[in-house]
């Protein structure tokens, strides 16, 4: 979970092309985080680790990364303005703007940001786990992404509460289960002798076996 805070110039006019960190494209996103970063009196980026996500949940580890971030300013906000709806955990005082990352533009330049920085740790993690795509798909989940998660498990950076994760863990988890039974029943299973195995079990096996092709013949 990576969350930015950035303050703005009261007084400056808005970057042209700056918008909801989703409609741009990967190119749009890095060319317009360096005009922020270079016209920002302030911006500081905060994280919360996939442990902490696993522990506290979500929604609590967005308004650890929050306060990760509004810690780090160099200047300190009287007042702040959010994306989503109202915190009440989040001690300073704010102002939530549903899909404000859309509709203001301080809160959009924050988005570009954190979403920077967070494709930058995602494609650096893809370099050290190569089989999940990581450096083209940014750890969503695509077709990509899950086929990687099939073959090879989980990382230690994926999210074992993530309802995916779960299901595949109790899908690994359940096949070693019947791997496991698998090999228990084949241990079980003993090479008969081959005293055993006169002409005359032979040949009766041939004639059941004939017989019950016959009368299976005749019902159809």
């Amino acid at each position: 979970m990576v969350a930015c805070a950035v303050i703005m110039p009261a007084d400056m006019r808005a970057i042209p092309g700056v918008d909801d960190s989703k409609r741009l494209t990967h190119d749009q996103r890095v060319r317009l985080s360096i005009k922020i970063r270079e016209r920002a009196v302030a911006f500081a980026i905060g994280a919360a680790s996939v442990h902490e996500i696993d522990r506290i949940n979500i929604y609590q580890a967005s308004v650890l990364a929050m306060h990760r971030a509004l810690g780090r300013l160099k200047v300190t906000p009287d007042h702040v303005v959010i994306d989503g709806k109202a915190m009440r955990t989040l001690t300073i005082p704010h102002t939530a703007v549903v899909r404000g990352d859309a509709r203001c533009f301080s809160i959009a330049c924050a988005s570009i940001l954190a979403k920077v920085t967070r494709d930058l740790l995602m494609t650096r993690l893809g370099r050290r786990y190569p089989h999940y795509i990581w450096d083209h798909n940014a750890g969503y989940t695509t077709r990509e992404h899950v086929a990687g998660l099939a073959a090879h498990g989980i990382t230690p950076h994926h999210r074992r509460s993530f309802c995916r994760i779960s299901d595949l863990m109790l899908e690994l988890e359940h096949q070693a289960e019947l791997e496991d039974l698998d090999q228990r029943a084949l241990d079980d299973v003993g090479s008969p002798d081959e005293d055993y195995l006169d002409d005359d079990v032979i040949v009766g096996g041939d004639t059941y076996l004939g017989d019950r092709e016959q009368t299976l013949e005749e019902r159809i």
